[in-house]
């Protein structure tokens, strides 16, 4: 657990010290003064003053901010304010945050494919790539299904299976269901790897299951580590970003989509605690996996930034839009009454994704 917990704040730090740091870099060579560089929230623990900003560590490590001069409106007159720039130059330091998520996740993708990330052989183009530690993976579980009441978990990897005709060790995903299907009805022992754990789990295959689902309800793939030179690596590390974020744009906008018909989105939605809990299934799985995870992270968490919502960075881009179209600016106060509702909104939100969280665990 503390373990799973250092790797978790840990991770927060990196995609947090990325995002303000974007935000913060830019704004320097904008020539606007950073007031305050922060990791997490208030109460500070931990302060050093620099020659033009304060650094601190707060003792809520669940985000961090910087404080930049001018960002509410004030000092307009001051050459070194934020509200005094054009809005070029503002827009470029509102969108540097989401930029700089975008960079750590093809540096750490960039990385995880020179080291080797685990891939679908199914579906990887391997060209160039080194090949090894080939498994059977367990990529999705079937609600209701004989695999789930056994306790069976995505990233689970099959390693034999014995029913009373015989024992099996499976070269690929397609053996596995042949001798599932050739044991229908009969009790087979199955014998998994997660982590560094051996489980064995004992089920009785389905006759007759629900179309597409199979006799034990599992989604096999056959999968590998593959590697690749440090130049190729470069090049895959951007093309998974790009991969990542179609994939993600297309379920975020199912979410929104969802919610707009009224739909339940809770069980989809996912918060700290949530994180938390994925975070320790990918520290119990390696380096690679947390890697990984840190760059879907990345991310995610840029995208959701540049959404055009009150409060978030793509919301403040939405009023900087609309002040060239209308050729000025929106009135000071009543933007920082609209942000002030947004944060409250998503400060909710959160506590219902919590809760939520919580409540999938008990």
């Amino acid at each position: 657990m503390i373990f799973t917990l250092i790797i978790f704040i840990l991770i927060l730090a990196i995609l947090v010290l990325a995002h303000e740091l974007g935000h913060f870099w830019i704004a320097r060579r904008a020539g606007v003064r950073v007031d305050e560089f922060g990791f997490g929230f208030p109460p500070r623990i931990f302060k050093w003053q620099g020659k033009k900003t304060l650094y601190s560590i707060n003792l809520i490590p669940i985000g961090g901010f910087v404080k930049i001069h001018g960002e509410q409106g004030e000092g307009k007159g001051d050459a070194d304010s934020f509200a005094s720039k054009g809005a070029g130059r503002r827009a470029l330091i509102l969108v540097a945050g989401v930029a700089m998520n975008f960079v750590l996740a093809m540096v750490l993708l960039g990385i995880g494919n020179m080291i080797g990330l685990p891939t679908s052989l199914e579906d990887a183009n391997l060209f160039g790539g080194i090949v090894k530690s080939q498994k059977i993976q367990v990529i999705e579980v079937v609600k209701n299904s004989p695999a789930e009441e056994i306790g069976l978990k995505t990233g689970d990897e099959i390693k034999s299976l014995e029913s009373p005709s015989g024992k099996k060790y499976p070269a690929n995903a397609d053996e596995v269901s042949s001798f599932i299907m050739k044991n229908v009805e009969q009790g087979i022992l199955l014998e998994v790897q997660r982590g560094k754990d051996i489980l064995k789990l004992s089920f009785m295959p389905r006759p007759n299951p629900p179309e597409g689902e199979g006799p034990l309800g599992v989604l096999l793939t056959n999968t590998a580590i593959v590697s690749f030179s440090w130049w190729k690596a470069i090049y895959y590390g951007i093309k998974d970003t790009v991969n990542l974020t179609i994939f993600i744009v297309s379920a975020l906008g199912k979410i929104i989509y969802l919610a707009f018909i009224g739909q339940p989105v809770g069980e989809v939605l996912t918060g700290p605690v949530g994180i938390y809990n994925i975070t320790s299934q990918a520290a119990g799985m390696g380096f690679i996996y947390i890697l990984n995870l840190t760059a879907l992270l990345s991310i995610n968490l840029g995208l959701v930034n540049v959404l055009p919502f009150p409060a978030l960075d793509g919301g403040r881009l939405l009023f900087l839009a609309v002040e060239k179209i209308k050729g000025s600016p929106i009135n000071q106060k009543i933007e920082n009454i609209i942000h002030t509702i947004g944060f409250a909104i998503l400060i909710i939100l959160m506590l219902f994704i919590t809760w939520n969280d919580i409540a999938k665990i008990f």
